[in-house]
């Protein structure tokens, strides 16, 4: 039994951009049709100046509620309400020095292609799926042992890889099955940014990109990686985990395949398939998600015409090994129990005995044996420790078990399935249980009862931590869903206060913020709110749900031009040229426009066409 620790929340910088389905949930009187869109992601501009009430945030200590998020100028201006600029990051790339150290096994140059980030059987996906980094930065590192080569694989650069991945994961954020909940994604970016702290330490990878983490609604056991950095976790697989470091475990070694560039490599195999011929297997993942597949690894296969051809599937054991024993070592370094490792692997060996019904070349990369031996024979060399469990692991845990239902019938099973875990003493976390009861009773509008069993879950997660003599008495999952339960209630005065004071205890959580904003929207406090979301859109750019916000806070405030300038950066972060295009020339053509603002909308309006003139040419010459 792992002990709780205080809850740990994403330094909000560390998490990319989702889609604006994030704030569509969010109605204001005359605004939401005005301002509502579908979701996506690509790049904005240069970046802003902070304001003091949007300070950096992006080196807040994991497991704390320390805030820093780095804030850059940029040159986009708003109208007569807001600050006349806008934002776009331009960190400079991370660099680090050779490892002279590192002696994990060399991964033949032909790697199939149905290995990445999966866990075997019939139930597994193979696919890869980017995340919505609004930038396209992907720093090269100098390269590190093991010398493989050219990472690149010919023509993909990382940048390309990146781009890449960026462009599939617009659809994905489309799909109902992704999870557009702040509270799941920040904790598990949470987890990437110590991973990847680990990896810089150890100097592991000769590739760093800016992970991202995203969850996909799905009662299978599995996870996924895809080019540039982007990994996605089944909820089945978060549902299944029992510690924190079992779940680490899992992103670890998919941050592994990341690292190492697997996906890259395998284009090696086969010079003649380049650029195109992977963009046609992810999109064949695509078209399985919108088709609602029920198993992605097949689609994969099938969408890219079977490109792991029967006499390169000797390699995936190669891959998965490599990926394993780097995973390993993210998870030591970063202060996880390292047996949690190898037991989920044999927790997953023993779930995918009885698979079938998948092609068998859709199953090349089995849980062996050999690969559980080894992680075991690691974790018994390696030095004792009994990580400090956070507290967030429990409540997102329980947050994603009521997710995967789907009808009011379910969620009643739910919590009566978690009341009994309570009253037969077989809960893993009590505090957690009750959380999950007080989120589906959420979803049933029993709000009286939600209220009380979110009671409950605080009780019995402070009798714990006093009596692990923490003295943590809250944490973000809590604090919000209080803020939910109030606003769904229609006691917007007490959501609204709630709101306040979980932005304060958490200033580094992005759920925290998004539930304060949808606060002030229900109570029609869109001055407040307008200010709040344009603080958002300064400190944080590439997040399309603060342009959203922003633009449904405009309409109430009745300021045209700033509702029609952060609608089409948010449609720019989607890849939605064409609409983004038509706000800005509907924002040039007002008015009411300045100078000042007619001469920046222009350049915007320049930089946008030439980005989609950019990606149609691009479509045309890789298929």
């Amino acid at each position: 039994m792992f002990a709780q620790a205080q809850p740990v929340v994403a330094p909000r910088a560390a998490v990319q951009s989702t889609s604006g389905g994030t704030g569509s949930g969010t109605a204001t009187a005359g605004a939401g049709a005005s301002a509502t869109t579908s979701a996506a992601a690509t790049t904005t501009d240069a970046p802003h100046a902070p304001d003091a009430s949007a300070t950096a945030r992006a080196a807040a200590p994991i497991g704390t509620n320390a805030t820093a998020r780095p804030v850059t100028p940029g040159n986009l201006t708003f109208g007569k309400t807001l600050p006349r600029e806008a934002a776009v990051s331009s960190e400079a790339p991370l660099e680090s020095a050779l490892s002279a150290s590192y002696a994990e096994p060399l991964l033949p140059p032909d790697i199939a292609q149905g290995v990445f980030g999966t866990y075997g059987g019939a139930q597994a996906r193979l696919s890869g799926r980017p995340g919505a980094n609004a930038s396209l930065r992907a720093p090269t590192w100098y390269q590190q042992l093991p010398d493989l080569g050219d990472g690149s694989g010919g023509s993909l650069s990382p940048e390309a890889e990146r781009k890449l991945g960026e462009r599939v994961m617009r659809e994905i954020r489309r799909d109902p099955d992704y999870v557009d909940d702040w509270l799941v994604t920040d904790y598990l970016n949470a987890i990437a940014t110590k991973l990847a702290s680990a990896a810089s330490d150890q100097f592991i990878g000769g590739y760093r990109p800016d992970f991202e983490v995203f969850a996909v609604r799905d009662g299978q056991i599995n996870a996924f990686s895809m080019p540039g950095g982007f990994i996605g976790v089944n909820t089945g697989l978060i549902a299944s985990t029992q510690t924190e470091s079992e779940l680490a475990s899992v992103i670890g070694h998919e941050m592994g395949h990341v690292l190492q560039r697997h996906i890259a490599r395998m284009l090696a195999a086969n010079e003649r398939s380049g650029y195109a011929a992977l963009a046609a297997t992810l999109f064949g993942v695509l078209a399985g998600v919108l088709a609602r597949s029920g198993d992605l690894g097949s689609a994969i296969v099938l969408g890219g015409q079977a490109y792991a051809v029967d006499n390169q599937l000797r390699f995936s054991r190669s891959a998965e090994r490599e990926a394993d024993r780097v995973g390993f070592r993210l998870l030591t370094g970063a202060g996880y129990d390292p047996y949690g490792m190898v037991t989920f692997f044999e927790r997953l060996d023993r779930s995918a005995m009885g698979d079938t019904g998948v092609p068998a070349y859709a199953r090349t990369h089995p849980l062996t044996v050999e690969r559980i031996a080894d992680m075991e024979d690691r974790a018994r060399r390696s030095p004792y420790r009994q990580p400090r469990q956070s507290a967030e692991y429990g409540f997102v845990r329980a947050r994603v078990r009521v997710m995967q239902d789907r009808s009011r019938s379910d969620y009643a099973d739910a919590i009566a399935r978690l009341r009994s875990e309570i009253e037969d003493r077989t809960a893993i976390n009590v505090a957690s249980n009750w959380y999950g009861m007080a989120y589906a009773q959420l979803q049933l509008e029993q709000y009286d009862a939600a209220a009380a069993s979110l009671a409950n879950a605080r009780k019995a997660f402070t009798t714990f931590e006093v009596h692990e003599g923490d003295s943590t008495r809250s944490s973000p999952s809590l604090d919000v869903l209080a803020v939910e339960i109030a606003s769904h209630a229609g006691h917007n005065d007490e959501a609204l206060k709630l709101a306040a004071a979980a932005q304060r205890a958490w200033p580094a959580s992005h759920a925290a913020v998004d539930a304060r904003l949808k606060a002030l929207l229900a109570a029609h406090r869109f001055a407040d709110a307008q200010e709040l979301a344009a603080n958002e859109t300064k400190a944080e750019p590439q997040q399309s749900a603060w342009w959203f916000y922003l633009a449904q806070a405009s309409v109430g405030t009745g300021d045209a031009l700033t509702q029609h300038r952060a609608l089409a950066e948010k449609f720019a972060l989607e890849g939605a040229w064409p609409s983004a295009i038509r706000q800005l020339k509907e924002a040039r053509d007002l008015k009411s426009v300045g100078y000042y603002d007619l001469a920046t909308i222009d350049a915007r309006l320049h930089d946008f066409e030439q980005r989609y003139k950019e990606e149609r040419e691009d479509e045309k010459k890789n298929g």
